[in-house]
C-alpha cells in the first residue's frame, strides 16, 4: 500500500500537472470503485482543480463550489499520468480522469478491488475521511508520548493504527523499529523514555529521509514505481537476507495479510519471535534464538546428520 513518502511524491506530481485544469470526464472502468451516490459524480465535471490535499493515505483533489474528489488506493491502487484521451479499457484500468494537459489513470493490479472513489461536498463531509492520527512529520516529541499512551499496543500495531498516526504502514514502521533498535512486539506502556524518545526521532528521519528520496527519484517526471519494496530498506521485504547493520538474516513474523520484518540481533537481543501459525504447528520445537535456528538448518541441510534422542 502506498504510504506517506510515495503518497507525498503523488501529492506533489498531481499539484503540477492539475492546479487550476479543469476536469473535463470521469469515465469509470468498475462499478465498485465509487463509493457515494450524492452529489453524483456528474456534478464534478468541468470544475477546476483548486488544490491536492492529502488525508492520510487518501489523496483528495479540491475542485470548485466546495466540491472534493477523494481517492484511496489501498493495497495495489495506482496513478499514471498519460496522454490526454487515454484508454480506460481492461481489467487492471479502473477509472481515467481527463484533464487539457492529459488523463490521469487509476489502476489496480488485484483481484480484489479495494481501491475507492468518493466525491463529497463541503469541509464537513470531507472531515470524515480523517481518522485523527499524528502527523509525525510535524509533531513533537510530547505529542509523540501522548499517542503512543493513548492503548496499550504492540508497537507494530500502534504505528500502524491510523487513529493514532498518520500515513504510516507496514512497510516504514518495519524501517522506523529497526532504525530504533526496537522489537515489533514490545508493548507501548513498557517504553521508557529514552526508547520512545529514539522512537519518535527514528519515525521522523525515516519519514523524512525516504519521503526525500523519493521526490528526488521522480523529478518532474510523474512516479511509475510506486512500490513497498524499495531497494535500500534495512529489513522490509528482506527476509532472510543479511541485516545492513550486522549481517543477522532478516526474520519475520507473518498474520493475515501482513508480516513484520526485523532483525533479531539489532532489534530483539538475538531472541526470535513466535510467528502464530509455525509456533502453533511447532510447538516446543520452536528456535527460541537466532542460534538455535541456524544450529537448526545446518542439521537439516547435513545429509548424514545423525537424530535427536
Amino acid at each position: 500500500m502506498p504510504e506517506l513518502p510515495d503518497i507525498l511524491v503523488y501529492r506533489k506530481a498531481l499539484e503540477d500537472r492539475l492546479a487550476g485544469q479543469p476536469l473535463e470526464s470521469i469515465r469509470l472502468n468498475s462499478p465498485f470503485l465509487l463509493r457515494s451516490v450524492e452529489p453524483p459524480l456528474s456534478e464534478a465535471k468541468g470544475r477546476r482543480v483548486l488544490g491536492v490535499r492529502r488525508i492520510g493515505k487518501r489523496l483528495v483533489l479540491a475542485l470548485e463550489g466546495g466540491l472534493y474528489l477523494v481517492l484511496h488506493l489501498m493495497i495495489a491502487g495506482r496513478l499514471h499520468w498519460k496522454k490526454r484521451g487515454a484508454k480506460v479499457g481492461g481489467r487492471v484500468n479502473l477509472a481515467a480522469f481527463d484533464f487539457p494537459g492529459g488523463t490521469l489513470l487509476l489502476t489496480e493490479a488485484s483481484q480484489k478491488k479495494r481501491a475507492s472513489l468518493h466525491l463529497v461536498r463541503g469541509e464537513h463531509e470531507l472531515a470524515a475521511f480523517d481518522r485523527g492520527g499524528l502527523d509525525v512529520l510535524s509533531s513533537g516529541l510530547p505529542a509523540f508520548r501522548a499517542t503512543l499512551a493513548r492503548e496499550n499496543r504492540t508497537l507494530k500495531r500502534a504505528l500502524t493504527d491510523p487513529r493514532l498516526f498518520d500515513g504510516i504502514g507496514n512497510a516504514y514502521s518495519d524501517e522506523i523499529l529497526h532504525a530504533a533498535r526496537l522489537s515489533p512486539v514490545k508493548l507501548t506502556s513498557r517504553l521508557p523514555e529514552e526508547e520512545s524518545e529514539r522512537l519518535w526521532r527514528a519515525s521522523k528521519e525515516t519519514l523524512e529521509t525516504w519521503s526525500a528520496r523519493l521526490a528526488a527519484e521522480a523529478g518532474s517526471a510523474f512516479p511509475e514505481k510506486v512500490t513497498a519494496f524499495r531497494e535500500g530498506m534495512a529489513v522490509h521485504g528482506r527476509f532472510g537476507k543479511p541485516c545492513p547493520d550486522c549481517g543477522s538474516p532478516v526474520q519475520r513474523i507473518v498474520y493475515a495479510e501482513n508480516e513484520s520484518n526485523y532483525c533479531a540481533t539489532c532489534q530483539t537481543g538475538g531472541k526470535l519471535l513466535a510467528d502464530r501459525a509455525l509456533s502453533q504447528l511447532l510447538k516446543s520445537d520452536w528456535p527460541k534464538t537466532l542460534e538455535e535456528l541456524e544450529e537448526r538448518k545446518a542439521r537439516t541441510a547435513a545429509p548424514d546428520a545423525p537424530a535427536d534422542v
